[in-house]
């Protein structure tokens, strides 16, 4: 995704006319992208049975929920894609500032737990497992079969598939792999279990949102979530994304 639908000709666009015109990207733009990422099974698949052949979707648990999108507010989206696959700021010590503070994650000394999957096509694993050498702490690396839907949302009630853990963490994620240890069923039980060894400090839950600094904007989910885009509106940035 970087590489091909991130380059600074078509962030330029993101950041231009459309965005600053809506302030939003309408969920079926930003689905429709994903859907390309992997369109021999997101897309050709239904356009051969629905529209050649008139049959009817086969009922589809997680895909209905992937279809529920949310718009995005645009000037975040394009300032998102921008830093983090463009320029990939977010690696490099003191190169981006949040609320004043530069932040550098090696600087960080609280314990993370980074979880890939072996076949997600957004964040390839060997991309997650350099997280491992960016961020300060205790790191717990964990590596789930599947891909970034089906091998994030597995219950452990149903305990399906595998997952993989204590490997030995190095530069190479190829040899940490080789090391690790194989575990059938959720990676949740390893995750709770993990959560319970690193509680943090109990502290009583906020009785109203803000304080007198950072007063409440609007009630959730915000603004940006109900406009009703209309489509010919993007046409632009959708021919922008299908070139390669």
């Amino acid at each position: 995704m970087r590489t091909v639908r991130a380059d600074p000709h078509r962030v330029s666009i993101l950041d231009g006319a459309d965005l600053l015109a809506t302030h939003v990207l309408s969920h079926d733009r930003g689905g429709f992208v994903f859907q390309t990422l992997r369109a021999n099974d997101l897309i050709w698949p239904y356009v051969v049975n629905n529209y050649l052949k008139g049959g009817a979707p086969q009922a589809f648990d997680l895909l209905y929920w992937n279809a529920d999108g949310t718009n995005l507010p645009g000037p975040m989206y394009a300032w998102y894609l921008r830093n983090m696959y463009l320029e990939n700021n977010l690696c490099k010590a003191g190169r981006l500032s949040m609320c004043g503070t530069q932040v550098d994650l090696g600087k960080t000394d609280i314990p993370s737990y980074i979880f890939g999957t072996q076949e997600d096509h957004i964040v390839p694993w060997k991309g997650a497992y350099r997280s491992t050498q960016l961020v300060g702490g205790d790191t717990q690396l964990v590596l789930g079969a599947s891909g970034h839907i089906a091998g994030v949302i597995n219950p452990a009630s149903k305990n399906k598939r595998s997952y993989w853990t204590d490997g030995t963490l190095r530069d190479d994620p190829d040899p940490w792999l080789e090391s690790a240890k194989s575990q059938p069923g959720s990676w949740w039980t390893h995750w709770n279990n993990w959560l319970q060894a690193h509680p943090g400090k109990q502290v009583a839950a906020p009785k109203k949102l803000g304080d007198a600094k950072y007063e409440p904007v609007e009630p959730a989910p915000g603004r940006y979530v109900w406009p009703n885009i209309r489509r010919k509106s993007w046409a632009p940035e959708r021919r922008c994304a299908l070139q390669t």
